[in-house]
């Protein structure tokens, strides 16, 4: 896998097409009059959408970051459960969503809890599948922290299977990512999913 630094440059150098015009060819090719009232702006809305929904291949991880890594006398495991996303799969271009739960165990370092969500952010808002995603996460916040091992799940919906093909409403797919410890030892993963799985506790 490439470095997320390499990505991100790939992607900013490639031109830019203005994504406008060719929605309202999309939208004359299914019939419809671009021109009309509900449709007129609907070009240049969809293409400030898809920038912002696509906003991941444009950021790079080490700003998101930004030096926000403490040294401290911590090996326990750190969770950060529930945390929300909405991404769009690469094959129809539809949403899936869902929530993130990542754990890490520190070596000598810990970062700043805000940002594990953007680090999510960053690979949700890309044409994605699941599974990669999943992996990106995990790959990222080893090599950022250096972790004694890094856990990553995923539980998401998907649009592609809930509005066509299967049209299941309430299946929903579950992926893992295990570094380190959380794979090579068993107690590790079980007291992961242990955690991720209790109930809230009010506060």
């Amino acid at each position: 896998m490439k470095s997320n630094k390499a990505v991100v440059k790939v992607m900013a150098s490639k031109k830019n097409t203005p994504i406008a015009p060719l929605v309202k060819q999309i939208l004359e090719s299914l019939g419809e009059d671009p021109l009309r009232e509900g449709l007129a702006r609907t070009p240049e809305r969809v293409e400030r959408a898809l920038q912002f929904l696509t906003s991941g291949y444009r950021i790079d991880v080490s700003e998101v970051v930004n030096g926000a890594l403490f040294a401290v006398k911590y090996d326990e495991m750190v969770i950060m459960k529930d945390i929300e996303f909405f991404s769009m799969c690469e094959h129809h271009m539809l949403p899936f969503f869902g929530k993130v739960h990542v754990a890490y165990i520190p070596r000598d370092k810990v970062v700043g809890l805000s940002k594990l969500p953007r680090i999510v952010d960053v690979f949700a808002r890309r044409l994605q599948i699941q599974e990669r995603m999943t992996q990106q996460i995990a790959q990222t916040i080893q090599e950022i922290i250096e972790p004694v091992g890094v856990g990553v799940i995923c539980e998401a919906r998907h649009f592609c299977m809930m509005m066509r093909g299967v049209e299941k409403q309430h299946s929903g797919a579950v992926t893992s990512a295990m570094l380190g410890a959380f794979r090579d030892r068993k107690e590790t993963r079980d007291e992961f999913l242990s955690l991720v799985n209790s109930k809230p506790s009010g506060y």
